[in-house]
């Protein structure tokens, strides 16, 4: 079944997430689920490319069942990226911690089926009855995230100036994508200027949290309002690196990112991609200031992913 731009959007943002803190098995799937494909055409297509593997395989690595670990299972994890479109190591990297001398396998964790992967955030905001764009476009947007002691996405706050495109629009949706190993029911969000929070959905397999954000007004098409919340976090593990998915063209976007003293990165950059499975690009060396804050600013952003990153070592 061919995808609307929501479920496209949303899969695209699972499949970052996913890239970003993995696991392995994970990760596959929702590639899988972003390209669409099936694992007789995935085997298909590695075959084109000299790599023979059983859809068995296939299957046993997006289950969690088996991990990659001889050196042609490797060739086959590194074809895959060319496959579905994934930047180079996009994988291979989440097998490392496996590969190390030592190293138990990981216990395999209880996911949904991959449909509800796909959709979960999906089924989140129609949940609360709104559609992905909430009827608003986002004139700026200004985000500031605070990495805690422990390495963790300890707290983001968010301002907002949007305009609304149909009459009525009164609340708004904020997503919080959580890090590998967060907990979304001990995440609270505080509506600090010009709205409150309402109904708040979360899903503890993917770590996503939707929160409903309600005016005080009802906007008529044209209108413009500012609002800003807080999302306290500080339940996930390592954080190496914060993005916006951006589904919509317009409007301008600030991301600071502030770190504990105690905490401190090596180097950071920027770095934009067009979609989560899209080669990254745009990258520029961000310089550490004496706040212990980098940003980026951008002017009439377009669709796709736009983030910072950061190394420990």
């Amino acid at each position: 079944m061919r995808q609307t731009a929501a479920q496209s959007d949303v899969a695209e943002a699972e499949l970052a997430q996913a890239l970003r803190a993995g696991p392995f098995h994970l990760a596959l799937r929702a590639a899988l689920a972003a390209r669409g494909l099936a694992l007789h055409r995935v085997q298909h297509r590695l075959a084109q490319r000299g790599v023979k593997v059983g859809i068995t395989s296939l299957s046993y690595w997006q289950q969690g069942a088996r991990t990659p670990r001889r050196a042609e299972s490797l060739r086959a994890v590194r074809a895959l990226e060319d496959v579905l479109e994934l930047p180079v190591h996009a994988l291979t990297r989440l097998l490392e911690p496996a590969l190390r001398p030592g190293t138990d396998r990981p216990a395999a964790r209880s996911y949904r089926t991959l449909h509800e992967q796909s959709t979960s955030l999906a089924r989140l905001i129609a949940d609360l009855g709104s559609p992905i764009d909430g009827g608003l476009h986002t004139v700026c947007h200004l985000e500031r995230i605070q990495i805690g002691a422990r390495q963790e996405l300890y707290a983001r706050e968010s301002q907002h100036v949007v305009r609304a495109h149909r009459d009525g629009v009164d609340r708004y949706l904020a997503i919080h994508q959580g890090d590998h190993g967060c907990d979304p029911s001990q995440i609270r969000v505080r509506a600090t200027d010009n709205c409150r929070v309402g109904r708040i959905r979360w899903q503890a397999s993917t770590g996503v949290l939707v929160a409903e954000l309600l005016f005080d007004t009802r906007l008529s098409a044209g209108d413009t309002h500012v609002f800003s919340y807080v999302v306290e976090d500080g339940t996930g593990g390592q954080s190496t690196e914060y993005f916006r998915v951006i589904p919509f063209a317009g409007g301008q976007y600030v991301l600071q990112v502030r770190f504990d003293p105690t905490a401190l990165p090596v180097r950071c950059h920027r770095f934009t991609q067009g979609s989560a499975g899209a080669a990254r690009s745009g990258q520029k060396e961000l310089t550490l200031s004496g706040h212990r804050t980098v940003h980026l600013a951008e002017q009439g952003v377009r669709p796709g992913i736009l983030g910072v990153a950061w190394d420990w070592s």
